[in-house]
């Protein structure tokens, strides 16, 4: 994905030198290799600054919430997913965004790079579907399709839903023939060995809350973490106070998730709270047949209403 580099650089210094947006939103190298980090640009000489590798995990859906500006965004396919949720929910309305489209083919994931050096890492590229790892006095060449991030392993939207330009051919979707079978693992447990899964999933957890911190669906006023009138959830670390964070917030994203992995990806612990997020993804297509983000038309199903909506869960 390296060679959509060049072209976003040409259309960020496109838009900016015309005066088309007040600011474009993308990635740029961050301090380690294997990472890149977000970047707000407003002049055209800034425009060399972006890139766009297999190490762009977050979601620049983050960035653009109630602004007021005129903005280019770069957005993978799970980003314009994220980009339409926000517009149906009005953070930010579709005439000030400018959307560069990039066809994604998948991040790797941070661990397996790591994992497949030796020694720290000091370059990483990436050519035909394959990803050549340097590190001290070593290279190493793995197929991308083998250090994939986990959501990118089951991903249903590679190419952007909504865009103004690609900088790139559109890609190939993957063909899937069971996108939730580790939801389905983990349904399938007894009570008490399900119990104990959860107890180890977040027995890490530092509440740190990088993960809220960097999805984009996470932008009421005030958390309700951070709520003290009333509190709504202890603060410490004891693990029911951190398992109550957890599912909460799953919760409040549920029917609004695109499983875009930044709440993992952010994650300093390594925690994999997708188990949570995916269970209500499967939820509101079995239920629903709804993918959010899909379209610019309709709305979550825990947004609507109708006489024919399955309410044996409530009974």
């Amino acid at each position: 994905m390296n060679q959509y580099t060049e072209r976003i650089r040409e259309i960020a210094k496109t838009l900016l030198r015309e005066g088309r947006v007040d600011v474009v939103i993308g990635f740029r190298k961050a301090s380690l290799p294997y990472m890149a980090e977000p970047v707000a640009i407003t002049r055209e000489a800034e425009a060399d600054q972006l890139i766009f590798d297999c190490n762009c995990r977050m979601n620049l859906a983050n960035y653009v919430t109630e602004r007021t500006d005129n903005i280019g965004i770069v957005a993978k396919g799970c980003d314009s997913r994220n980009l339409v949720n926000h517009i149906i929910e009005n953070k930010i309305a579709r005439d000030q965004l400018y959307v560069i489209g990039v066809p994604c083919t998948g991040m790797a994931d941070k661990n397996m790079l790591l994992e497949n050096a030796e020694g720290g890492i000091t370059e990483i590229t990436e050519t035909d579907g394959q990803v050549t790892i340097k590190s001290e006095g070593e290279e190493k060449q793995v197929a991308k399709a083998d250090i994939l991030q986990a959501n990118c392993r089951t991903c249903i939207r590679r190419n952007p839903v909504i865009y103004d330009e690609l900088a790139g051919d559109e890609v190939a979707e993957l063909e899937l023939t069971d996108r939730f079978a580790d939801v389905d693992e983990i349904d399938a447990m007894p009570p008490e060995e399900k119990s104990t899964f959860f107890d180890n999933l977040f027995a890490a957890c530092t509440r740190c809350y990088a993960c809220r911190n960097a999805c984009p669906l996470c932008y009421c006023p005030t958390c309700f973490v951070d709520e003290s009138r009333p509190q709504w959830v202890g603060k410490s670390v004891d693990p029911v106070d951190v398992k109550t964070y957890h599912f909460l917030r799953a919760f409040h994203d549920a029917g609004r998730c695109t499983d875009c992995g930044a709440c993992e990806a952010a994650c300093p612990m390594d925690i994999k709270m997708r188990y949570l997020t995916r269970k209500t993804i499967k939820t509101c297509v079995d239920r629903y047949g709804w993918e959010v983000g899909m379209n610019l038309e309709d709305r979550p199903p825990l947004d609507t209403y109708s006489p024919e909506d399955p309410d044996e869960f409530i009974r």
